[in-house]
């Protein structure tokens, strides 16, 4: 990532980013990326050596599609990008803590709290880049890889909707107690960002604060490829 691009995150109204946080569990991010930063990683896809694992889909029932796990040391566009968005988002990550009433907290640089997950035996990255094909989808989930997790991710569209793919809208699942689900469908352009909950968010009810579980994936692609890109903050085992 160059450091324009650094500053473009730096630069992002984040009093508002959080706020939308709060209110509705997700805010989606300005373009961040150029048409050419997302054609340089797409075009990386097949190059196997920027990879630690892939993952087929369909094999373990997750949905079908393929993503891949960059493997250490990250490209630099992702290492900094990921140090870049975390401060803003540790602040965030804090105070939901502090409504849900725990007393977990998270450091305010990403090298800080990648060491809390290496202690615990999670030193794998788990940044990684999604492909789908006419027919795929991924089943609702959530990317917790041990004990250690950050309550924030990001997934960024890497190409262009409605032109090189139709269908493929991200899917947020918000699982309220004693009541019914209550889903989001979110579309996103070539380049712009979503932050959505890893697990868990706060919700402000009648009687203070109370936990609602999350999860999220994506609706079946009726044509092309659509290629994204995942921003996890921690690491797994």
């Amino acid at each position: 990532m160059s450091l324009l691009l650094k500053e473009r995150v730096t630069g992002l109204e984040w009093p508002l980013i959080q706020h939308h946080l709060d209110e509705q569990g997700f805010a989606k991010l300005p373009v961040l990326f150029g048409n050419n930063e997302c054609q340089e990683l797409m075009d990386a896809y097949e190059e196997e050596t920027h990879y630690r694992s892939t993952i087929n889909m369909s094999r373990y029932r997750f949905g079908a599609g393929e993503y891949k796990y960059f493997q250490a040391p990250l490209p630099d566009l992702l290492q900094q990008l990921r140090e870049a968005l975390y401060p803003e988002l540790s602040r965030t990550a804090n105070r939901w803590s502090e409504y849900m009433g725990k007393k977990q907290g998270y450091p305010d640089h990403l090298e800080e709290f990648l060491e809390v997950c290496h202690e615990q035996g999670q030193t794998r990255p788990t940044p990684l880049i999604l492909k789908y094909e006419e027919g795929g989808y991924n089943c609702l989930h959530q990317d917790l890889y041990g004990d250690v997790s950050f309550p924030f991710q990001v997934v960024f569209a890497l190409n262009r909707r409605e032109k090189d793919y139709t269908g493929g809208q991200f899917l947020l699942m918000e699982q309220r107690p004693r009541a019914q689900s209550r889903g989001h469908v979110i579309t996103l352009e070539q380049g712009e960002g979503l932050i959505f909950p890893t697990q868990h968010r706060p919700v402000l009810g009648s009687r203070g604060y109370y936990k609602t579980t999350m999860r999220h994936g994506v609706s079946t692609i009726t044509s092309g490829t659509r290629f994204s890109l995942g921003i996890i903050f921690h690491d797994a085992k």
